[in-house]
């Protein structure tokens, strides 16, 4: 029945997908190591002895167990979410047993070495505080010694995990846990000069435990760096104080920007107009655009399809050179010719 519920334990979180990738959970495969203290279950026992001359009989036994430490490491993957692991752990504890009217310490201890496979799943994967469960199975090599006398066994054992991890940066994580272990019954016999002890305890352990685990899992890329913003293609056209009237440089520069216009196909052309801050604003609105629309008109005797091209007039604002007001400012009497 153990071992069902372990396998169903199992299967049940096998299905979960693995999260989005963080900086604090890379993934990939870790290594680790643990320890803390361990209880195991007081149990009643049967006992029972033979003899060489056909006599013999059967007795109960009690099991009482001190505070014992269990130390082991791991090798694991992390699936950030899942993750899967191999784990060594060795467990001891010593003890008293009663058989009827004696009771003693008599060197009792329980020495067990697990080689377990374990699954876990972490709640809040990739943040900085993950909750986790889990559960484990594998193989159990136990030692148990009284009276000078060792005995060994080698049993099934499964195991049930609950916790909490804190990853400390993408490298480093710890937790903290309880932890039920459990084998199937061993059943040690003592050989003696004509006579044999059988006993058959049941083993049963908890234990808190820490641990810290090393990632080597590499960190995420940064993102990739935003593509650099690419201006579209633009002229200026310059002008002289309070005049329209395009210059030679002026219908060298709108040739350019004809070209260009031709070399990108499908393209529109704005052309913005300004005035310095000399003159009333009214009327530099209006210089504006005429500017604007000569600009145009050059552009649509160079090819360029008339309903390509917007005109817009910004009369004194969008300085190219700030200055104050009524100054006659060269850069500021322009078209600003913007191809897209």
């Amino acid at each position: 029945m153990k071992r069902m519920v372990v396998g169903v334990a199992l299967l049940a979180a096998a299905p979960f997908a693995a999260q989005a990738q963080s900086p604090l959970q890379p993934g990939g495969v870790y290594l680790g190591l643990e320890g803390g203290a361990n209880w195991m279950f007081n149990s009643s026992f049967n006992s029972s002895i033979t003899t060489g001359f056909g006599g013999g009989g059967s007795f109960s036994t009690n099991a009482s167990w001190n505070t014992g430490y269990v130390l082991g490491g791991q090798v694991g993957y992390d699936f950030i979410g899942p993750r899967i692991e191999l784990e060594g752990a060795y467990r001891q504890n010593t003890g008293t047993i009663t058989t009827g009217s004696t009771a003693g310490s008599f060197g009792v201890n329980l020495q067990t070495i697990n080689v377990m496979g374990n699954l876990y799943y972490d709640f809040l994967a990739g943040g900085r505080f993950v909750p986790y469960v889990g559960a484990g199975a594998g193989v159990a090599f136990l030692n148990a010694g009284a009276l000078n006398n060792s005995l060994t066994s080698t049993q099934f054992a499964y195991q049930a995990m609950v916790g909490a991890g804190y990853n400390i940066d993408e490298t480093f994580r710890i937790n903290l846990e309880g932890r039920y272990m459990g084998t199937t019954t061993p059943n040690f016999q003592h050989f003696g000069p004509n006579f044999t002890v059988t006993t058959t305890p049941s083993i049963n352990n908890i234990a808190v435990m820490a641990s810290l685990q090393m990632k080597f899992g590499a960190a995420p890329p940064p993102p990739p760096p935003p593509p650099p913003v690419v201006a579209p293609p633009s002229f200026m056209v310059f002008f002289d104080w309070d005049r329209s009237n395009l210059s030679q440089q002026a219908l060298n520069t709108i040739k350019q920007a004809s070209d260009a216009f031709k070399t990108k196909g499908n393209a529109r052309i704005t052309a913005t107009g300004h005035t310095d801050t000399s003159g009333p604003e009214a009327y530099n609105m209006a210089l504006s655009l005429r500017r604007a629309n000569a600009v145009k008109d050059a552009l649509v005797r160079n090819g360029v399809p008339a309903q390509a091209i917007s005109v817009i007039g910004m009369g004194e604002k969008g300085l190219l050179v700030q200055t104050g007001d009524g100054v006659r400012e060269p850069q500021n009497r322009r078209v600003e010719i913007v191809i897209q």
